[in-house]
């Protein structure tokens, strides 16, 4: 592979961050969606959410999956595993149904989540997994919360 050519892809991968992606309202999805992008979904999805970048769940909207995500926003309703490596933040009319890993979390008041919450470096969670297949921390970085967020 020439330099040129790796000069070319990063520039790619860089645009593909910055493009935006919207599953609108009455809009329903059956299966995985994965993109490098920011994706704002105010349907329904079931199956697994991904992105580089950011995933907005707007209020209403309804996930049935993982999301897995560099920053999230939720105000809708999710059942699954939520994995954002930077920021959480669950608005007043989030509900989460799950486990939960990431570097920071906001929970604002009215929010629900349901699950345990892990936060610190999700990368290492998932390179030190343990024999039942759950991410797993170490030492004083183990920071585990049962939680239930209700106003």
């Amino acid at each position: 592979m020439s330099l040129f050519n790796n000069k070319i892809e990063k520039k790619e991968e860089a645009q593909l961050v910055n493009s935006s992606n919207t599953i609108g309202k009455g809009t329903v999805i059956k299966g995985d969606l994965e993109t490098y992008g920011n994706i704002r979904i105010e349907g329904k999805v079931y199956g697994n959410v991904k992105s580089k970048s950011k995933i907005s769940l707007g209020e209403g909207s309804f996930v049935e999956g993982n999301i897995i995500s560099q920053n999230a926003v939720v105000e809708g309703e999710v059942k699954g595993k939520v994995e954002i490596s930077d920021n959480l933040i669950l608005k007043p009319t989030a509900k989460i149904y799950g486990d939960i890993y990431t570097g920071k979390l906001i929970i604002e008041t009215g929010a629900v989540f349901n699950g345990s919450c892990k936060m610190g470096d999700v990368k290492q969670m998932n390179t030190n997994n343990s024999s039942n297949g759950k991410p797993s921390l170490n030492g004083s970085e183990n920071q585990k919360a049962k939680a239930t967020a209700t106003a």
